[in-house]
């Protein structure tokens, strides 16, 4: 980095503010130094709570490259790089280092406990998620693709490989709420000609994490090229669908692992179909509902036999009936 590059890393004083720095210079940094960019923002807890040498192993470099690193982001070194995320801890999630060691103390005392161990473990950690989901998502970002949902003409959805299951509750959940919605799936290899007709009064909720799907950054770089706006749900900021999005969605995974979760991306999916229903439902005065399938059937079977019901008219009166005048 250049002189005065360093000298505004030194001011950085939050977590925002220094992933906002990596953002701007990360298509500077060398092959190595990108690494350890994405492995930081995309684990901040880990970084915030575990040794360097632990995290250098995780990240797969030497720990003397985490310290060149921190200096040329314009620290002292690692340990002062590491107090961002430990600061980012005290004041987004009070109680989550508890949290940590509560889960760390669960994983010991459930390692020989066969399946059951295993499904405790993704309940834990689990349960970590959903809370890191809760101290990262802001109203404003909420009440924003809300609104885009809420207006778009149509709903395009994307999200492939571990991202599909996210994408499918996405369009089950707006089509129950009467919007009308495009799943852009590979079938067909139409999903990039698809995305084609995309256009500006429409919105592209893009969904992807680690290893992002080709297919969907293509799509949202269609989104881009068409003016369309973009709810991007992807696991840091330096994700290749946060840059040009109107609404960024950002949840942290841990580590790479075949147990990945998502509890957390369905939980947000949710909110946005429960936050979207209460903008379409604004005279409810109970919570926002979202029909099922089951109960719009129900719905319209009653609708029908009311229908199909006959139609009883009054009797008239007799000397109306009979067309005489009645005598006084």
């Amino acid at each position: 980095m250049k002189t005065s590059d360093a000298a505004t890393a030194q001011e950085v004083m939050n977590y925002e503010e220094f992933v906002n720095l990596i953002g701007r210079e990360y298509p500077k940094l060398s092959g190595g130094f990108q690494q350890i960019a994405r492995y930081l923002t995309q684990n901040p807890n880990i970084v915030a709570l575990e040794s360097i040498n632990s995290i250098a192993a995780k990240c797969a470099v030497h720990p003397s490259s985490l310290v060149r690193f921190a200096q040329s982001m314009g620290y002292s070194g690692f340990k002062a790089l590491q107090g961002v995320f430990q600061a980012r801890l005290t004041t987004a999630a009070p109680g989550f280092q508890e949290r940590v060691r509560a889960l760390d103390s669960e994983l010991s005392r459930n390692e020989d406990r066969g399946n059951i161990g295993y499904l405790r473990e993704l309940v834990v950690r689990d349960t970590v998620a959903l809370q890191t989901l809760l101290d990262g998502v802001s109203e404003e970002a909420l009440a924003e693709a809300a609104r885009l949902l809420t207006e778009a003409r149509t709903i395009y959805v994307a999200g492939q490989l571990r991202s599909e299951p996210i994408a499918q509750l996405l369009r089950y959940l707006m089509t129950m709420l009467r919007r009308r919605v495009v799943l852009l799936d590979p079938a067909g290899g139409l999903a990039q000609e698809m995305a084609g007709t995309m256009e500006s009064d429409d919105v592209l909720v893009a969904i992807a994490f680690r290893h992002y799907a080709t297919e969907v950054v293509t799509i949202a770089g269609v989104a881009v090229g068409n003016g369309t706006p973009i709810i991007a749900i992807t696991d840091s900021q330096l994700s290749p669908l946060a840059k040009n999005t109107r609404v960024l969605f950002t949840i942290p995974e841990e580590e790479y692992s075949f147990s990945r979760s998502l509890a957390a991306p369905m939980c947000l999916v949710q909110c946005l179909a429960t936050a979207t229903a209460a903008r379409l439902q604004p005279s409810r005065r109970a919570a926002p509902r979202i029909p099922t399938v089951t109960g719009i059937a129900r719905d319209r079977k009653a609708k029908k036999a009311v229908e199909a019901e006959p139609v009883v008219l009054p009797l008239a009166p007799a000397a109306v009936r009979t067309g005489k005048k009645r005598s006084n």
